[in-house]
């Protein structure tokens, strides 16, 4: 087969970098039609599909040149809608988009005319941002805004959902003929929900309708296209385009392009109806395709290098969507335009065989020939993973731009069936997001918010106060004066834990119960097994499991930190907590004895030492036990995972000086990897401490790993790279990635980020291009340990 990208998919790529990122008003003023026309006089799950339906039936058509697979969901790429229904910016917010260094959005006069004249007077006071808000307790706002923990719907709705294998096998004319079969079957003599339900399913058609017309607005379009075309090669492909929407998504698709296509329906179709966070994923699409791809070709009817292309247009679109726009505290624990769309490939089948295919192969083509930040591609490695997979893999790795992720299929699935899971279910499912496990196409698995470890222990050694905000935040059990053992303040510590996860969860609570009420979603509804069975909305617990997380930050820092007090005032007495708490005062200023005392004679976590690993699993449990088994309200129960997109560096901005000898403000470690330095013993040492937390206990895990690229050339750095990734699995790690470039490379970049405007890095569970980091998280990234084999 031919390797290296054609004309068309070049020049597909270039427009997806290229175009810088705008605010498109377009979604928000069909929102706000449909609701100044439908609201007040349908159930509120009708006006959610009434609304579906407007957008779909009236929302600009794009066909960029040269694409096969076809679907923006703004009005082109680069284009990001608002969803004013969530969250309606003000003008200022538009102008912080517009003017602001990163993550920036271009904002048109007219839009910012739109927004004042027809948006804000509309949905000011009625967005479920102002009606969570409005609702949370003094308690809550103070430890939000102090950063004791985030809350990810504050601006965005609950998402975190795969696709499983469904829209391969039914068209939306046959999920509309399942909906309708379950209304016909309600009692509505018994069954005291019964109008309840008959409302979500009516929506849910609704919807079914509104993207068969999508579709079909398509083929129309094509068509129209077609007619105008004066290349015959260009013209054939429009109306091959189509006849492949004549199909998809009224139908089941019949082809290797179809089938694409309908996934890409289905994702523009969710992604529009609400900014699900994350973004809906394709699951295990190489097992989803495959079937379609061998057909195909058996028929010669396809090419590999045509599946390839296809593949590659299927990459760009996923590139020409950024996340959503974010504002405040929301932006600052995911700076990033990633929206986390995840593609799983390899793993294992439903019967528990090995999944790896030739579509698997050649997505890992596609993905080292596209390098785009989107999809987050990752790749599930069991132990029957063959070993050509796995170093395929790992060779695309060490070219340096952070894809793939590498996850453990098999730990994956004992997470799931200790959730609860059937073990079908559980085998077919996988990581999404960053690394958060969940059964493909059958769960709402919601991440509701980042929690600051390491601010919970400044706190408790502050008697409850914390000294950012000026408020009494927690629990007054004692200054770090008054512990006269480390039992005593770790046991304070843990109260503390407990306090901020009950404030935590109760504002939860509530907001579940706002999405489930005023926030439907039929559309997705239809896509996740079993909405259309229960007659129940996926935001109030209709899917099969129901599993909200919340995710914790900083581990590492916080085990240096107890470890540092431990080792040094109540088992070495080299100081005192009080000389100990006066150095942090100081930021560490006229104290560089105690400094380098707890950070260069202290055990610490990454080296695989007991003292330290011990410690971070006693930190761990603290916080598993606090969160782990408790009731939402959607049926389901709350689980922990370990990661941070960029909020270790927003969590550190308002943490001040720690034990472990961190200064104040600066970022907390990320995931479950040590803090930035400390891990001096190599990768296999970071590998035995990480594997002494119970991954299986989570539903995720993130472990980085930085390496220069001449550790991990030539044959034998290859053979160590996937050496590292199968004893790290075998030890039941979740999941573990690679920087692979070398500290000089990052200060160049930094000081001269125009001549490395391609220059990709791995930050936590996804890849970004470096110039668009935070000063903060660049250094942070350039602080981590390059680790070498020797």
């Amino acid at each position: 087969m031919e390797r290296g990208m054609n004309e068309r998919i070049r020049q597909l790529r270039k427009q997806s970098l290229t175009v810088d990122p705008a605010i498109s008003i377009e979604r928000a003023v069909l929102v706000t039609e449909a609701y100044e026309k439908y609201a007040g006089t349908v159930e509120i799950p009708i006006l959610r599909a009434l609304t579906f339906k407007h957008i779909l039936e009236n929302k600009t058509l794009c066909i960029n040149e040269g694409e096969l697979i076809v679907g923006e969901k703004g009005e082109g790429p680069q284009s990001a809608p608002t969803f004013p229904e969530l969250c309606c910016h003000t003008l200022a917010d538009f102008e912080v988009m517009h003017q602001r260094e990163k993550i920036s959005f271009k904002v048109s006069a007219e839009a910012k005319q739109i927004q004042e004249d027809k948006i804000i007077p509309y949905w000011q006071k009625r967005s479920l941002r102002e009606t969570i808000l409005r609702h949370m307790t003094p308690e809550w706002k103070a430890c939000y805004e102090s950063g004791i923990f985030t809350e990810f719907m504050e601006q965005r709705s609950p998402g975190h959902t795969v696709a499983d294998g469904k829209m391969y096998q039914k068209g939306f004319l046959d999920f509309k003929q399942e909906i309708q079969q379950a209304i016909d079957t309600l009692d509505l003599l018994e069954d005291e929900q019964a109008y309840e339900k008959k409302t979500q399913l009516e929506a849910m058609k609704i919807c079914c309708d509104a993207i068969i017309t999508f579709g079909e607005r398509y083929a129309a379009y094509a068509r129209e296209m077609a007619a105008r075309e004066a290349d015959p090669k260009r013209q054939a492909e429009l109306l091959g385009i189509a006849a492949n929407c004549d199909v998809v998504p009224a139908h089941k698709p019949k082809t290797f392009a179809q089938a694409i296509q309908m996934y890409w329906f289905v994702h523009i179709g969710v992604t529009t109806e609400l900014n699900n966070w994350d973004a809906f994923s394709p699951g295990r699409l190489d097992q989803h395709l495959y079937p379609f791809y061998q057909k195909d070709l058996a028929e010669g009817t396809l090419t590999e290098e045509q599946a390839k292309e296809l593949l590659e247009c299927l990459w760009v679109k996923f590139n020409n969507q950024p996340a959503p726009p974010k504002v405040g505290i929301t932006l600052k624990e995911s700076g990033t335009y990633t929206d986390f769309a995840n593609l799983n490939t390899g793993g294992v089948k439903s019967d528990g065989s090995d999944g790896v295919n030739d579509v698997s192969y050649l997505i890992l083509d596609v993905m080292d020939e596209m390098k785009l930040l989107q999809p987050s591609s990752n790749v599930q490695i069991s132990r029957k993973t063959p070993h050509q997979f796995i170093k395929r893999a790992s060779e695309i790795s060490r070219r340096g731009w952070g894809q793939p992720a590498f996850y453990n299929t098999d730990a994956i699935i004992q997470e799931l069936l200790r959730a609860g899971k059937d073990i079908a279910d559980a085998r077919e499912g996988g990581a999404s997001g960053c690394v958060e496990t969940g059964a493909f196409g059958k769960e709402a698995y919601i991440l509701t918010g980042y929690f600051n470890l390491p601010k919970i222990l400044e706190i408790t050694l502050n008697n409850g106060y914390d000294k950012v905000s000026g408020k009494q935040l927690g629990l007054t059990t004692g200054y770090a004066t008054d512990y006269q053992s480390y039992q005593e303040l770790f046991a304070a510590f843990e109260k503390q834990v407990n306090h901020f996860i009950d404030i935590k969860i109760k504002g939860n609570h509530i907001i579940e119960k706002i999405y489930a009420s005023q926030m439907p979603c039929p559309f997705l509804s239809i896509t996740v097994s079993d909405c259309i069975k229960k007659g129940m909305d996926y935001n109030a617990g209709g899917a099969r499991y129901n599993t909200s997380y919340i995710q914790g930050v900083g581990i590492g820092t916080l085990t240096d930190c107890l470890a540092a007090i431990k080792y040094n005032v109540f088992e070495h007495k080299k100081f005192t907590l009080q000389e100990l708490m006066q150095a942090l005062e100081a930021n560490f200023v006229g104290y560089e004895q105690i400094r380098h005392l707890v950070q260069n004679k202290t055990p610490k976590y990454g080296n695989d030492d007991d003292f330290a690993d011990a410690i971070m699993l006693a930190a761990f449990n603290t916080f598993y036990d606090a969160v782990n088994g408790r009731k939402n309200r959607k049926g389901g129960s709350y689980r922990i995972d370990m990661l941070p997109t960029t909020c270790h560096v927003y969590f550190g901005s308002v943490t001040g000086a720690t034990p472990n000898g961190r200064l104040a403000w600066k970022p907390l470690s990320e995931g479950i990897s040590p803090e930035q330095g400390s891990d001096r013993q190599g990768p296999t040492a970071v590998i035995k401490s990480a594997a002494k937390m119970d991954h299986l206990r989570t539903g995720g895990t993130l472990l980085n790993q930085k390496f220069n690229p001449s550790v991990v050339a030539g044959n034998d750095g290859l053979e160590n790279m996937v050496s590292l990734v199968r004893t790290y699995f075998n030890m039941d790690g979740h999941h573990i990635q690679f920087n692979v470039i070398d500290r000089k490379t990052l200060l160049a970049a930094q000081e001269r980020p125009e001549e490395y405007k391609g220059l990709i890095v791995r930050v936590a569970g996804y890849s970004d291009l470096f110039h668009n980091l935070s000063k903060e998280l660049q250094d942070e990234i350039i602080e981590r340990t390059e680790q070498s084999f020797c």
